[in-house]
């Protein structure tokens, strides 16, 4: 590790999940400000038949290669063979550290963090909270700590930006030592709606400090309500179940459900994760697909009736949310369906004439940023990036380890 952050140097930042690991390179200069993507690209099929494959910043492909016979001792040697590829690509730029997207960082970790081992062990003591995603966020973790245990890791939480919501936004009618045990709304997505609140701040600095709802829309989808940059409510709650319908997950539903399908249809807990993360959403109103773009090519009214089902559920959550600001002064949409479908933000915003917006469907049809009718409040689409976020974090880590 350098002695000052003003070494250039590379970065590498992960998202882990099951059986895929996305990771960004990124070059870090000057007093860390200078943070440059270099490439991109993801590990799938781990576990089965691991592929490797990496793009640069033009979207031209680097690397496209089958690591099936490397695939045989878990995630380990194929994170070794990911940072050998990296400093072979990169002879002239040392490694500095490894950014990880953490999906739970539970009611004690407000900020990103240097990773130690009780700051592992305290983040596999999460697991329950999100069994799905952080035994694998773990799990990279510990593989880089034992292999190369002098690269810095910091911990980047998704959960974290949600802690400036006031306690009532964050709290559920159960009795209090439930929710003394940690059983309260904790929100996602945090890192890509700090994102965007930092990206208001520094184009839009009027518009951030005042109220904003930002529209995450992907397979898996949420809404954050944003008063001058900071969480006041989100539409994810103790899991990443609550909210709207999204590609394969319910959304809210009543409990009432859940109690039927245990003693009606004899499904255990692991039978009721399948269907709540696997089966519902749009695939499961559809049974045709998950996938957005395919249910809006579709003339059948099941594909109508799940893309008219998420749409109405966005809107109502927006209405909801701007209720929670008492007040709205402009919407966002980011992430995947939310930057790229036309479509769906025209069915969304539809609803929503009482609150005061009105698209300029050209300028919506041809995805400009600002996409509201004269006299609208404004509506805009921006491009979300966690991994630059991660980045940020992880430099801003590093600084202030260095002038310690």
């Amino acid at each position: 590790m350098p002695s000052n952050s003003s070494r250039d140097g590379a970065l590498l930042v992960l998202n882990s999940g099951s059986s895929s690991i996305k990771f960004t390179v990124f070059r870090i200069g000057g007093e860390g400000d200078d943070i440059v993507t270099l490439f991109s690209g993801q590990l799938t099929g781990i576990g089965t038949n691991a592929e490797f494959s990496v793009k640069d910043t033009a979207g031209v492909s680097l690397a496209r290669e089958s690591w099936a016979d490397r695939d045989t001792g878990g995630v380990a040697p194929l994170l070794h063979d990911l940072i050998a590829w990296i400093r072979a690509r990169l002879p002239d730029l040392p490694l500095l550290a490894a950014g990880h997207r953490v999906v739970h960082g539970g009611a004690g970790f407000h900020h990103p963090v240097r990773v130690t081992d009780r700051v592992l062990d305290e983040l596999e003591a999460l697991v329950p909270l999100a069994p799905l995603h952080q035994p694998q966020n773990v799990s990279a973790i510990r593989v880089l700590a034992e292999s190369f245990g002098d690269l810095p890791q910091i911990a980047c939480f998704d959960t974290a930006f949600h802690h400036s919501e006031p306690a009532v936004a964050r709290t559920y009618g159960l009795p209090r030592v439930l929710s003394e045990r940690g059983l309260m709304r904790y929100g996602f997505h945090g890192l890509s709606y700090e994102f965007i609140a930092r990206h208001l701040g520094e184009t839009l600095p009027e518009v951030a400090k005042g109220r904003v709802v930002v529209a995450h829309l992907g397979n898996g989808s949420s809404l954050c309500a944003l008063k001058d940059g900071r969480s006041i409510d989100t539409t994810m709650g103790f899991s990443a179940l609550e909210g709207v319908p999204m590609g394969t997950r319910s959304g809210s539903i009543d409990a009432g459900i859940l109690l039927y399908l245990m003693r009606q249809m004899g499904m255990d807990a692991d039978a009721l994760e399948h269907l709540l993360y696997h089966e519902c959403g749009l695939l499961g109103v559809s049974g045709i697909s998950n996938d957005m773009r395919v249910l809006l090519e579709s003339d059948r009214p099941e594909a109508r009736e799940a893309v008219d089902l998420f749409c109405y559920h966005v809107a109502k959550e927006i209405g909801a949310l701007s209720s929670a600001l008492a007040g709205l002064d402009a919407l966002v949409f980011t992430a995947g369906i939310g930057e790229h479908s036309a479509p769906v933000r025209s069915r969304i915003c539809s609803y929503l004439g009482f609150l005061g917006i009105t698209l300029d469907e050209a300028a919506n049809d041809r995805g400009e940023a600002s996409i509201a009718a004269p006299g609208s409040l404004p509506v805009y689409i921006i491009g979300t990036n966690e991994e630059f976020m991660i980045a940020r974090h992880a430099v801003s880590v590093l600084n202030a380890r260095n002038a310690a």
